[in-house]
C-alpha cells in the first residue's frame, strides 16, 4: 500500500486561511489583516518611507508573512498552498500598506507570481502608485549562471528582504532600496537536497515519489526536478558538493565575507542542519572565506519535505551594513 500524508488538520481547505489567523495571533497586533484579502502588513509603517511587499504561495512558512516587520518586509500578499496570489490580493496588500513614497515588490522568480504581480504592477501604476520589482533567483539548480534570470527564489529570499527592509529603514529612496536590493539578489546563492516528499493537503497524495535509499540534489521547493536523483550517501560527501556548486557559483574568493543559512526545508532534523553546517564551515574555512553570520533552522519550509537548503549570501561594505541593522518580524528577529 502507498504511503499517504499524515497531517493534524481540521478542514484540508481551510489550511492557508487557519494558519495565517494563528500567525495573525502569535504576533499580538503587530500585523494586521488586510480586510477581505489573504495579505497582512505592519502596524507600524511610517509615512514617510518606501513600502516593501513581498508575497507568494502559503505552504512555505514562515515565508512570507513571517518576514513581515521592521526592517523587512511591510506587508505580503499570500495565495492558496503552493499557489500564487492573485492581483486583487496583491493590490489591495499593496494599497493598504503603501505611503505614497514608492513600492518594491520582492518575490521569489515563478511563472505564476511573475504574472500576477506584474500584472498588479501596472494596475497601482494606473492608480497613480510608483511601483518597481526584484526578482528573487537565488536556486542555482533552476539554471546555468548564464540564464540567471530563469532561477527560482527560494531560502534566499529572506536575505533580499532583509536587506530591502535595511534600506528603507536608512532612509533610502524607491530607486535606492531598488539598486540595493537588486543587488543582494545577485550575491545570493543556493542549493538544496531533498530526501523525501511533500504534499498538498487538499490532495491526500505527495506531490512525487523519493524511494527510502535515495536523495535527489538540487530539488525545487515545490518538488521542481533538481540536478540528479542518485542513492543515499554521506553527509560530508552531498554538504562537500553543495559548498563546491556554491562557491563555483558566486566565484567567491579568498577574503570574502558571507553569511550562511542552513535551511530545513520541513522535515529535517536539527542533528542533520547541525552536519550539514559542520561542513560548510570546514570548507569554507578551509577557502578562506569569512562567516559573518549563521542562521539555521526552517526559514522557508516546502510542508514535511524532508531536506535542506544552503544559502551563501556575499557581504560588501553597503550589504554588510544593511544585514547588521535590526529586524523584528515572527521568523527574524536580530
Amino acid at each position: 500500500m502507498a504511503r499517504k500524508p499524515k497531517k493534524l488538520l481540521n478542514n484540508p481547505n481551510a489550511v492557508p486561511s487557519e494558519q495565517l489567523e494563528g500567525l495573525l495571533y502569535a504576533c499580538r497586533g503587530k500585523l494586521l489583516k488586510v480586510d477581505g484579502y489573504s495579505g497582512v502588513y505592519r502596524n507600524d509603517i511610517r509615512n514617510d518611507q518606501v513600502v516593501v511587499v513581498t508575497g507568494g504561495g502559503s505552504g512555505h512558512e514562515p515565508m512570507f508573512a513571517g518576514y513581515v516587520g521592521k526592517g523587512l518586509a511591510d506587508a505580503a500578499a499570500l495565495g492558496e498552498i503552493f499557489a500564487s496570489p492573485s492581483p486583487d490580493i496583491i493590490i489591495e496588500t499593496t494599497k493598504a500598506a503603501e505611503k505614497g513614497k514608492g513600492v518594491l515588490f520582492v518575490y521569489g522568480n515563478y511563472a505564476g507570481d511573475n504574472m500576477n504581480f506584474d500584472i498588479a504592477a501596472e494596475l497601482l501604476e494606473e492608480d497613480g502608485i510608483q511601483v518597481k520589482t526584484v526578482r528573487v533567483t537565488d536556486d542555482i539548480s533552476a539554471a546555468p549562471i548564464s540564464k540567471m534570470s530563469d532561477r527560482r527564489g527560494v531560502a534566499g529570499d529572506m536575505y533580499v528582504l532583509k536587506i530591502a527592509g535595511a534600506a528603507v529603514e536608512s532612509g533610502y529612496d524607491l530607486e535606492q532600496v531598488y539598486e540595493a536590493t537588486k543587488k543582494a539578489n545577485f550575491n545570493t546563492r543556493t542549493i538544496g537536497v531533498a530526501l523525501g516528499a511533500c504534499s498538498i493537503p487538499q490532495t491526500g497524495k505527495f506531490n512525487f515519489e523519493l524511494a527510502d535509499d535515495e536523495l535527489e540534489l538540487g530539488m525545487g521547493i515545490h518538488g521542481e526536478p533538481g540536478v540528479r536523483r542518485q542513492k543515499m550517501t554521506t553527509a560530508d560527501e552531498i554538504n562537500g558538493e553543495m559548498v563546491d556548486r556554491l562557491c563555483d557559483d558566486i566565484e567567491l574568493q579568498s577574503g570574502d565575507k558571507v553569511c550562511v543559512t542552513i535551511n530545513n526545508l520541513g522535515g529535517s532534523t536539527y542533528t542533520e542542519l547541525l552536519i550539514a553546517y559542520r561542513k560548510v564551515y570546514q570548507e569554507l574555512t578551509a577557502r578562506n572565506i569569512q562567516i559573518h553570520d549563521v542562521l539555521i533552522g526552517p526559514y522557508c519550509t516546502s510542508q514535511e519535505m524532508a531536506g535542506y537548503s544552503i544559502t551563501i549570501f556575499r557581504l560588501d561594505d553597503e550589504l554588510q551594513k544593511l544585514y547588521d541593522m535590526p529586524c523584528d518580524s515572527f521568523a527574524w528577529r536580530k
